[in-house]
């Protein structure tokens, strides 16, 4: 069933009340290549981009992570300290 040509629909770029046989929206000049086509459809989409990603990471997982992160740092300076004397003996082994 085809359309009428008085039926009207919604610009998909602007959003202003456009013929259902318009090839181009008379407001804002948007057509299939520029503007209705599913390649630029989200362009004129606004994402804001205030955000604040410290602000983010702590909503999103929390805080209170000091005292995992206390353990974190012991673990990694008790591995660094046991690979030093690992290297260390090797080289004193090796030249005794």
């Amino acid at each position: 069933m085809a359309r009428k040509e008085t039926e009207t629909v919604p610009c998909p770029h602007c959003g202003a009340e456009i013929r259902s046989t318009a090839r181009a929206c008379p407001y804002c000049g948007s057509d299939e290549r520029t503007g209705w086509s599913d390649r630029t459809y989200l362009d004129g989409i606004d994402l804001g981009d205030d955000i604040d990603y410290d602000d983010m990471v702590e909503k999103e997982f929390g805080g209170g992570g000091g005292a995992r992160k206390w353990w974190r740092s012991w673990k990694a300076l008790a591995g660094g300290a046991l690979l030093l004397a690992l290297i260390l003996a090797y080289i004193v082994r090796l030249f005794w």
